[in-house]
């Protein structure tokens, strides 16, 4: 396959993470010219649990534990540095609150991990965990489609 760089196994047990090159012949091209607001808003919407964060964040760690103990497996997207001021951007737009930050660093810093549900911002992972204690994570799951067999 080609634009596939490399391949190593995740030792969460979370399968497995290809790093992507640009190219325009393989399946899973990537457009380079394409920006970093309009991709992370592109996988938003096309994920129905979708999870961006930093590279070694242990809040994403905990916050695909949760998921898969529930049976649901994200999307999970590691942002470098200068593409986390478009998460804040593309996070702006998906969520109802229109709260504003005192400063781009510390929206940033805010920003990520950030965990999307059927195209909505949930939040980082006190967010997820307070939306699966008050019982409302599995419902809103099973509405997006991920999640079969449950009563609601």
């Amino acid at each position: 396959m080609q634009g596939i760089r490399r391949f190593r196994t995740l030792t969460d047990g979370g399968g497995v993470r290809l790093e992507l090159t640009p190219s325009t012949a393989s399946p899973l091209a990537i457009d380079v010219a394409e920006s970093a607001e309009v991709r992370i808003q592109r996988l938003i919407s096309e994920n129905p649990v979708i999870i961006f964060s930093r590279a070694a964040c242990c809040m994403c760690h905990v916050m695909k534990r949760l998921l898969s103990t529930i049976g649901v497996h994200p999307t999970v997207i590691e942002l470098d540095d200068d593409e986390i001021g478009a998460l804040t951007a593309a996070a702006a737009e998906s969520s109802d609150s229109s709260a504003s930050s005192s400063s781009s660093a510390a929206a940033a810093a805010a920003a990520a991990p950030a965990v999307f549900i059927g195209g909505t911002r949930v939040g980082g992972l006190e967010s997820l965990v307070a939306l699966h204690l008050s019982g409302h994570l599995v419902p809103r799951l099973v509405e997006v489609g991920v999640l079969s067999g449950y009563d609601n």
